[in-house]
């Protein structure tokens, strides 16, 4: 990514999205499918498509799920937050949850005093 680029991305950011777009070009040179096939299937210029195999931050993410399926891998891209996949969630989910729950008083019963 140069200098000129406007994304301020953290870094673990721009290595996924770097490696992402490498596992793209591996598996599309794995199948054997020439670039410019793949950017037709996926209605994309090339240009586009050089950019989803760098991984570049600017690319739609619409494109980067567009390419993942014509390459057969979109059955990941649907649980990529799910809550199965996400223990940090849980753990401050649980965190919230009451120690103990009440049952709520009813309204009719008489109270002593």
């Amino acid at each position: 990514m140069d200098k000129n680029t406007p994304y301020n991305l953290p870094i673990p950011v721009r290595r996924a999205l770097r490696k992402l777009g490498q596992d793209i070009r591996d598996a599309r040179r794995r199948r054997r499918i020439p670039s410019a096939i793949l950017a037709e299937r996926a209605s994309i210029s090339r240009t586009t498509l050089v950019k989803v195999e760098k991984g570049e931050p600017g690319v739609s993410l619409g494109t980067y799920a567009t390419v993942l399926f014509v390459l057969g891998l979109t059955d990941r891209l649907s649980t990529l937050a799910d809550v199965r996949n996400d223990p940090r969630g849980l753990e401050l989910e649980e965190e919230h949850l009451p120690k103990r729950i009440r049952r709520p008083r009813s309204s009719q019963s008489p109270r002593h005093g």
